[in-house]
C-alpha cells in the first residue's frame, strides 16, 4: 500500500500565477520568480505556495548561406544554415513547500525550481 506521501504526490494540482516583476522585459536570458501554489485535490484538502524561478528571455540566433561543402553534401538543397539558442535552465534546486492540511496538520513537498539560467542549443524537450 502506498504511503499517504506518495499519495499526495501522485494527486497534486499545481496553479501559476505571474509575478509581478518586469524582468521579462529586460534583454537577455534571466531567472523570473513565479507564484506556486500546491494543492493535494480539487478541493484544496492541503496547500501551499512558493515562489518559484523560471528561465525567461532571449539569445542570440542566426543565418548564413551554407558553405560549399554543405551545399553539396545536401545535394544543393541546404542553401541556408542557421544556428539558434534558447533560454533554458542551466541548474535546478530543490525548495520545500509547507502545505497547511485540514485539521491543523501540515506536510513538507519538495519541488525543484531553476538556480540560474543560460543560452544553450534549442531542443525540443530540455526538462
Amino acid at each position: 500500500m502506498a504511503s499517504p506521501g506518495a499519495l499526495l504526490l501522485c494527486t497534486l494540482v499545481l496553479t501559476v500565477s505571474e509575478g509581478g516583476g518586469r524582468e521579462a522585459d529586460v534583454p537577455g536570458c534571466h531567472l523570473h520568480p513565479f507564484n506556486v501554489t500546491v494543492r493535494s485535490d480539487r478541493q484544496g484538502t492541503c496547500q501551499g505556495s512558493h515562489v518559484a524561478q523560471a528561465c525567461v528571455g532571449h539569445c542570440e540566433s542566426s543565418a548564413f548561406p551554407s558553405r560549399y561543402s554543405v551545399l553539396v553534401a545536401s545535394g544543393y538543397r541546404h542553401n541556408i544554415t542557421s544556428i539558434s539558442q534558447c533560454c533554458t535552465i542551466q541548474g535546478l534546486k530543490k525548495v520545500k513547500v509547507q502545505l497547511q492540511c485540514a485539521g491543523n496538520q501540515s506536510r513538507e513537498l519538495e519541488l525543484f525550481t531553476a538556480r540560474a539560467c543560460q543560452c544553450d542549443m534549442c531542443r525540443l524537450s530540455r526538462f
